[in-house]
């Protein structure tokens, strides 16, 4: 029955031409970045700024961009027509991004506090100065939503207009593939400490098979989506930019995966809206800004419940928003629908926030 479901290709035409490229190794996407400036490069970080797109006027406060750890930050320019940086710029807006680059055994003992504390705050304020000291709108994806979170949190001085997270799970106790880890976990906790930290952290190749497991279900039956959406040229140049940005994970710091599995496996201290960072609680509940919360509804890494949850911790937000939108933990943030759905949501929320 589940292969009568199958989608069949209507173009043939179009299905061998596509596919021939394919076997040639022919550009399907259009990975060509957006263009853009590098502001300041400081040890930790580098600071661009993207170009203004020609004969659109400046409309809006600036948006500040902020990566995950171990992901890419071309997650957000991942290609032509799915870029998130494109559709802002695009619309007017200013736009900033934070690239931490990869980490090496040199950065083992760089913990969470690091990029809450030091990075982002300093690039923060770099970006502000450089778009004449405006305020910021603060956009973080997966762990740079938590990140974004816990820096307005600290830091009621930084100059925040409003702070989104995307597919940035806040209970984990409500994330099921965790569920399935925790009895693997008590069996085998105890060598993994000893394992990361002789390492120095872990790996860029268990960081792209974790990501690959989140969504199992895509990675294996990927054969046959390409073969049943062959004639759709726009469906393959996502999978092609995908394969890249999986091709290009980094490593995640010693320390700082210590922290994120301590609170994955034992603690789910995120879920509390405290998380204690260089010595001291910091409180979600402490943000003073407007706070849009944004869930994938096929994100089996960060569920809605998971993702939802933040509503409820950040309660001195003057204005809490919970956009749900189609796609996976990627693909909320810049799949093939995100032009419809989560971009626009976006923009209307920075609009009532300028």
């Amino acid at each position: 029955m589940a292969l009568l479901a199958l989608r069949v290709p209507r173009d043939l035409g179009a299905a061998r031409t596509n596919l021939t490229d394919k076997v040639r190794r022919r550009p399907l996407a259009d990975l060509t970045p957006m263009p853009r400036e590098r502001i300041t490069k400081r040890e930790g970080y580098e600071l661009y700024k993207y170009d203004a797109a020609p004969g659109v006027p400046s409309r809006g406060r600036p948006i500040f961009l902020v990566p995950p750890l171990a992901a890419p930050a071309l997650a957000f320019d991942l290609r032509r027509g799915c870029s998130v940086v494109e559709y802002f710029v695009n619309r007017g807006r200013t736009v900033y991004l934070v690239d931490y680059g990869p980490v090496n055994f040199g950065h083992r003992s760089l913990g969470i506090e690091h990029w809450v504390d030091t990075v982002l705050p300093d690039a923060l304020e770099r970006a502000s100065a450089h778009a004449g000291y405006e305020d910021l709108h603060m956009v973080g994806w997966s762990l740079g939503g938590i990140f974004t979170m816990f820096t307005a949190a600290a830091r009621q001085d930084l100059p925040i207009a409003s702070v989104t997270a995307v597919a940035s799970p806040f209970d984990l106790r409500a994330v099921p593939l965790l569920a399935l880890a925790r009895p693997v976990d008590r069996v085998i906790g105890g060598l993994v400490g000893p394992v990361y930290r002789s390492l120095g952290g872990v790996p860029a190749s268990l960081t792209r098979f974790g990501f690959q497991m989140s969504a199992a279900d895509k990675y294996l039956t990927k054969p046959i989506s390409m073969l049943t959406h062959a004639d759709d040229r726009d469906f393959l140049a996502q999978l092609e930019a995908v394969d890249r940005f999986m091709s290009s994970m980094y490593a995640y710091p010693g320390r700082t995966f210590g922290q994120l599995y301590h609170v994955v496996m034992r603690s789910n201290e995120f879920a509390t809206g405290t998380m204690k960072l260089g010595g001291r609680p910091v409180h979600l509940a402490d943000i003073d800004v407007p706070v849009l919360v944004v869930a994938g509804l096929n994100d089996t890494l960060a569920p809605l419940a998971a993702v939802s949850h933040l509503i409820d911790l950040v309660t001195g937000a003057p204005d809490t928003q919970l956009l749900q939108a189609p796609g996976g933990h990627l693909g909320v943030l810049t799949g093939r629908a995100a032009v419809r759905t989560t971009w626009p949501g976006m923009d209307g929320f920075f609009a009532a926030h300028d």
